[in-house]
């Protein structure tokens, strides 16, 4: 086996996968651990197998895949200044290579359930990355030589600077790769239905009880630029995740590591993802904390509230198809009973809505978790990126099949739309600055006492045809004063000429007085 200074091995070509049956036998500083055969990682990842069976929470790939991203920028800025031997570098970097791309993913079997600084899953890399860079150059898997799992795969890092480091790699790429994208697809659906349906002309609801006329593209408008602002949350607090904790290694002030490592590493990070990544300006904040973390998952917590409104309103407006509101005609995708034939169901909005409370209900979570950083570390790391991760993937599947399933199809049940406009007695609200705000009630009370229109009611109340059909036009009532701006400027005109005249000749010599 090579030394320190023996020449460069050579590096094999080898494909992924160990053919071994059986046990073999690996070291740490406790002793010896039996691991199978034909797994990459050692002892610690064996002992964590052991102590940590728990559930069937296993750490995201994506952490993983981050954290291929770590070790490799560390190989690279370790053998730029000569720590690491060019070989040895390049090998590592390889390996991680493998890592970032997935092919090793089934050598990452640990729950999330572990040790709350993540030390257990970084120690599953170093030891996966070294056992395969071993195989490359033809060594003893097990034996930490050339390639050592902590010497040289973890040269200058701690699990405490680089578990949250892959965090918010992990967090960041899912954020502006999916949930993102997929809010904004979402946002733009709805901002089309909005536009598509301008002029349509609907009763609008308070407290669930009718309320005065708006367009149905007025009503989408609310939804599109709602869920606009919760994008520009999301974005803000995924910024957060940008700052990375590299470079503090054990309590924040650098120990065992170079001096300008985190921001060299950092910029590598930037360079290989393509994401502008800082090192943290505050390394005892970075690891003593979660708090940019709880940030980011509120951003989707916030987004998530928005989106129960939405969702939650498309499932009552497509009530029916005979009994409900009926005014939304949703896309009919599967059967919706086992039971009662013929029947469908709102489930993309009831998903949604699930999704929706998963994701507040895992915000809860984060927060305790957040809020539990002791002094120098925060040891409830798993716990967090696994939540953030989940909200994450959930929010941004649940936003596609949404929008594909039921926004795109939905369609206007335009003749109940019209029947709820003719039946409403909520428009009286355009008589009363004329007729005053008590006739008005009584207009309104007589009616539904009564099961009549507004209309008949109206006229049978004193009030004049030609004064309702002038008023009482429901597209009229969509924008600030529309419904009794007509009738004033006829009001105006009827008025006496010589009457205007006169107040404009007074202030005229009052003026020229002055």
């Amino acid at each position: 086996m090579p030394t320190p200074s023996s020449p460069a091995p050579k590096i094999l070509k080898l494909p992924i996968g160990l053919k071994a049956k059986g046990e073999r036998k690996e070291f740490d500083s406790l002793g010896t651990v039996m691991v199978p055969a034909n797994r990459y990682w050692g002892a610690q990842t064996q002992r964590s197998l052991i102590h940590f069976n728990i559930g069937n929470d296993r750490m995201p790939h994506e952490v993983y895949h981050a954290y291929g991203y770590v070790k490799k920028a560390a190989a690279i800025v370790n053998t730029k200044h000569g720590r690491l031997p060019q070989w040895k570098g390049k090998l590592i970097q390889q390996v991680c290579d493998e890592v970032i791309s997935g092919q090793l993913d089934e050598d990452f079997p640990l729950y999330v359930w572990q040790t709350g600084s993540g030390t257990q899953s970084n120690m599953n890399v170093n030891e996966v990355v070294s056992n395969r860079c071993i195989q490359l150059v033809g060594g003893k898997l097990g034996a930490q030589e050339p390639i050592h799992p902590n010497d040289h795969v973890n040269m200058g890092q701690s699990s405490n600077d680089t578990f949250p480091t892959a965090m918010h790699i992990a967090a960041y790429t899912m954020a502006v790769t999916k949930t993102i994208p997929a809010l904004k697809r979402l946002q733009k659906a709805l901002e089309k239905k909005s536009r598509e349906w301008s002029t349509v002309v609907k009763i609008g609801r308070t407290h669930i009880q009718d309320a005065t006329p708006l367009t149905v593209g007025q009503e989408w408008s609310g939804y599109a630029s709602a869920l606009a602002d919760a994008i520009v949350d999301v974005e803000y607090a995924t910024e957060g995740l940008l700052r990375l904790a590299m470079g503090g290694t054990a309590v924040g002030t650098g120990l065992n590591s170079p001096v300008g490592f985190g921001d060299e590493v950092a910029a590598v990070i930037a360079k290989l993802t393509g994401y502008k990544f800082q090192t943290a300006e505050n390394k005892f904040a970075a690891q003593g904390t979660l708090d940019r973390m709880v940030r980011a998952h509120a951003g989707l917590k916030s987004a998530s509230v928005t989106l129960f409104k939405i969702a939650n309103d498309m499932r009552w407006l497509g009530s029916g198809p005979r009994t409900g509101l009926m005014e939304l005609i949703l896309p009919s995708n599967e059967p919706g009973s086992s039971i009662m034939p013929g029947k469908v169901n709102p489930t993309q909005a009831e998903a949604m809505l699930m999704v929706c409370i998963q994701i507040m209900s895992s915000d809860v979570a984060v927060q305790m978790g957040g809020a539990e950083g002791n002094f120098e570390l925060n040891a409830f790391r798993p716990v967090l990126i696994n939540n953030y991760l989940h909200s994450a993937l959930i929010m941004a599947d649940m936003c596609d099949h949404f929008r594909e399933f039921m926004i795109e199809g939905a369609q206007l049940n335009r003749p109940k739309i019209k029947e709820n406009i003719d039946k409403s007695v909520m428009m009286v609200t355009a008589l009363s600055p004329i007729i005053g705000y008590d006739k008005a009630s009584v207009i309104s009370h007589y009616a539904i006492d009564n099961d009549l229109t507004l209309r008949e009611a109206a006229l049978r109340n004193g009030v004049s045809e030609e004064l309702y059909d002038r008023v009482v036009i429901p597209i009229n009532m969509t924008h600030p004063d529309g419904a009794t701006s007509k009738s004033k400027k006829k009001s105006a005109a009827k008025r006496p000429a010589k009457k205007t005249t006169a107040k404009k000749t007074t202030a005229k010599k009052k003026a020229t007085r002055r």
